[in-house]
């Protein structure tokens, strides 16, 4: 397996090639987790779009990781990941409220709205892993 190094504050990590694929893993289970809890099968609360595996990663280790790349797009990629994840943590609590509210319909279309997001995310980790 080939590995691409990187020095960071704390030391040295590796990184293979599957990395961006565990982000991508990171964000599908965390998507999976709001499923069932809209679909009243869990009480899964969520977390802010910081402090999930994928926020820990993308709003620390992520811009150094990026810069050195040498894909000189894998910025623009990086960046506009951003927004979009802050986006499907915040829809994905408004699918949780209107759970609990009862609103059925509305936690539905709410979870409509997080996989559209979930999609771009996907998408955009996917990108970000061919650029390796």
């Amino acid at each position: 397996m080939e590995y691409v190094y990187f020095i960071l504050r704390q030391g040295m990590i590796m990184i293979n090639k599957a990395f961006f694929m565990r982000r991508l893993n990171d964000h599908i289970q965390y998507l999976k987790q709001i499923d069932t809890a809209v679909n009243g099968k869990s009480d899964f609360q969520g977390t802010t779009y910081r402090d999930c595996q994928l926020g820990q990663w993308l709003y620390n280790e992520a811009p150094t990781v990026i810069a050195n790349m040498k894909n000189s797009q894998a910025k623009e990629v990086y960046e506009s990941l951003l927004e979009p994840h802050k986006r499907f943590h915040l829809m994905g609590e408004e699918a949780l409220q209107k759970k609990q509210a009862g609103d059925e319909v509305g936690a539905k279309s709410a979870l409509t709205q997080l996989h559209l997001l979930s999609n771009l995310l996907t998408k955009k980790l996917l990108e970000l892993d061919a650029m390796q």
